[in-house]
């Protein structure tokens, strides 16, 4: 099935063992950049229809699971094949959708792609190994094998990157799939499953179940077949699935749940790198990255030139429809989003921050019918603790300057909070940067370089609130695998390890 295209936008459909499924109920995905614009529609799913998808997956996981790694393998560098063809539309609809700007829209298709490559050549690597036995006449294996039906939930902000770094790796390890995008980006999820149909992965293998997490997303994760579940998303739903799950005891759970980010600017740093990473850091995609950086910590001796290069740059960051080249930033995702950003700008003239860029919510002219608002900056030329607006999220343009005495200081500040995804250290000193890197709390770390820009063949994931230490992208396949232990005895006698005896 082709996407059709009707007055309402595309209309999406589940699929469910390998069939196009309508839904009774249906919601719409709007433009957040102009919300007269309906990209698509998309099935208001209910607990039947994911248990629907569950039972699929399945049938479907005992024919799969038979598959060679390499034949798996190549029906994804099919589905390769196809995301390369269509990256323009994709990354056109990424922006439509979620609101970033194309640029960013593209590199969202293209890191997907880069995901869909790496995974394909994983088909002919190794998946276990073999291991010396205490005894010359046994070999020991440890081989990877399946679990099962896997549980796909991801977030809007990369609606074709993260999907594609959670279903990839499980079904090359002879997993199925039931996969549930954001209700936010519905028509970028849509578009992948066309793409997973077309390459000719067989029914049941790969499942689309839109709607709530409320609904559709808590029947999957409640079901009794379901093996592991892969979520991305808020705190406060990647722990009330880690706490779901716990009653099953058999069911895996791998989260990861934002964080209160940070770039560490040293007093030898170099201004201009500070800055530039700084700025991309905090404000692409609008602050709406999990790994965005919302504090800037920053030595007193350099504090008053960085802030000002800083502001500098900070005003002149465009903001609009994120389809015109122009643009920097475009919208919040909706209407919470503003009143999020609009909370934690109001907590941090309550916590003593003085304004230095005061954002306003835009409404006026093109910018009526979007969630539009401008880059919020603050500081503290003393750290402050206990403060809500320096230790909780806000995912949006919102960012305080915190001035520090020195590199240990710095790394105190930045582990002042629950969450501990994503660091970046500027520096020219490779000593501070080592010891920052061994003392910081994070699951990402980067020198002279942005707090963001994850690379696929590396794992993706945080600790403390941000995570429970298993990481997406190159990471996951541990999550989707049981790793088992195999020996076979060669001898005509059985002689165990340990010395133990086999006599009667």
């Amino acid at each position: 099935m082709n996407s059709v295209q009707t007055i309402s936008g595309i209309q999406a459909r589940n699929y469910i063992d390998g069939q196009w499924v309508a839904s009774a109920r249906q919601f719409e995905s709007l433009n957040p950049a102009d919300t007269r614009e309906v990209v698509g529609v998309a099935p208001l799913s209910t607990a039947a229809d994911a248990a629907q998808a569950v039972e699929a997956a399945k049938r479907a996981f005992e024919t799969w699971r038979e598959q060679s790694w390499v034949r798996r393998a190549e029906i994804i560098d099919n589905f390769a094949q196809l995301m390369k063809r269509d990256l323009e539309e994709m990354s056109r609809l990424v922006t439509r959708e979620c609101g970033k700007p194309l640029n960013e829209g593209r590199a969202d298709v293209v890191e997907a792609l880069h995901m869909a490559q790496y995974v394909a050549g994983m088909g002919r690597q190794p998946n276990g190994f073999a291991v010396s036995s205490e005894i010359p006449a046994k070999d020991a294996f440890i081989l990877r094998k399946p679990k099962g039906v896997i549980v796909c939930i991801t977030p809007w902000n990369f609606p074709v990157a993260i999907p594609l770094w959670a279903i990839l790796p499980s079904v090359l390890a002879g997993n199925t799939v039931v996969f549930k995008p954001s209700e936010e980006t519905p028509i970028c999820g849509h578009k992948l499953m066309e793409l997973f149909a077309e390459a000719g992965f067989p029914p049941g293998v790969i499942n689309i179940v839109h709607g709530t997490g409320e609904e559709a997303g808590d029947a999957l994760v409640k079901h009794p077949d379901v093996a592991a579940i892969l979520f991305t998303g808020s705190r406060a739903v990647g722990k009330y699935i880690q706490q779901t799950a716990a009653v099953d005891l058999y069911k895996f759970v791998a989260t990861e749940m934002g964080g209160k980010n940070a770039t560490i600017v040293l007093a030898d740093a170099d201004l201009d790198i500070a800055v530039n990473a700084c700025v991309l850091g905090a404000f692409k995609t609008s602050g709406q990255r999990c790994v965005s950086s919302g504090r800037l910590i920053v030595d007193r001796k350099i504090e008053p030139k960085f802030t000002q290069m800083f502001l500098d740059k900070a005003r002149r960051v465009r903001v609009g429809n994120g389809l015109r080249d122009d643009v920097f930033m475009g919208p919040l995702i909706n209407q919470d989003g503003i009143a999020k950003w609009k909370h934690h700008n109001a907590r941090a003239t309550e916590e003593g921050g003085e304004v230095l860029l005061d954002g306003k919510h835009l409404t006026d002219g093109d910018y009526a019918y979007g969630h539009f608002v401008e880059p919020f900056v603050y500081r503290f030329k003393q750290y402050k603790q206990s403060t809500f607006c320096l230790r909780e999220e806000a995912f949006s343009p919102h960012v305080a300057i915190i001035g520090v005495d020195g590199m240990e200081e710095a790394v105190r500040v930045y582990n002042d909070t629950e969450y501990g995804l994503s660091m970046a250290v500027i520096t020219e000193d490779y000593r501070k940067w080592r010891w920052v890197r061994d003392h910081a709390d994070y699951g990402l770390g980067y020198v002279n370089l942005p707090s963001i820009g994850a690379e696929v063949h590396l794992p993706f994931g945080g600790v403390k609130s941000s995570g429970n230490g298993h990481p997406g992208a190159e990471g996951i396949i541990d999550s989707v695998t049981h790793r088992i232990a195999f020996t076979v005895n060669h001898a005509r006698e059985i002689v165990m390890a340990q010395g133990l005896s086999t006599k009667v």
